[in-house]
């Protein structure tokens, strides 16, 4: 999927964000290569204890994706990327919705991303853009 943000890597991104980027690459490259069924279990257990991610939080850990990766920065890095910037999230104690699913209007392409309040990160396309498949939200906590 070719979007605006997606063709340009942030300049801007702070080194420590980078470099915790560049951690969490290798994982997310060799998620990307499971079946869904064990990305989501894996991405099950790895969001336990995270609070909710903001949008700032989500969009500055694509942003970090997109700055140490040409991969994650091109059109076809969706995967890599949303994984890498859902781990990235985590690292700081948060969880974003990891989402993948499809564009149902033509051409039909499949694509992950990561969405804050039901709505997609720096995507460049309207909320109701793609249907989601698979989604590892955050887990809510019981209220008291």
């Amino acid at each position: 999927m070719t979007t605006p943000s997606a063709l340009e890597r942030p300049t801007g991104v702070p080194l420590a964000r980078r470099l915790a980027a560049r951690l969490v690459l290798l994982p997310a490259v060799v998620l990307s290569f499971l079946p869904p069924h064990r990305i989501r279990a894996v991405l099950g257990l790895v969001r336990r204890g995270a609070a909710p991610a903001s949008a700032g939080q989500a969009k500055a850990a694509r942003d970090a994706m997109c700055a140490v990766s040409l991969r994650c920065a091109g059109p076809r890095g969706c995967l890599p990327r949303s994984l890498g910037a859902a781990l990235l999230c985590r690292l700081r104690g948060s969880w974003p919705t990891w989402c993948t699913g499809v564009r149902v209007v033509p051409p039909f392409t499949a694509h992950a991303w990561i969405e804050v309040d039901a709505r997609p990160v720096d995507e460049g396309v309207p909320d109701d853009y793609f249907t989601r498949l698979i989604a590892v939200a955050p887990v809510s906590r019981p209220t008291r």
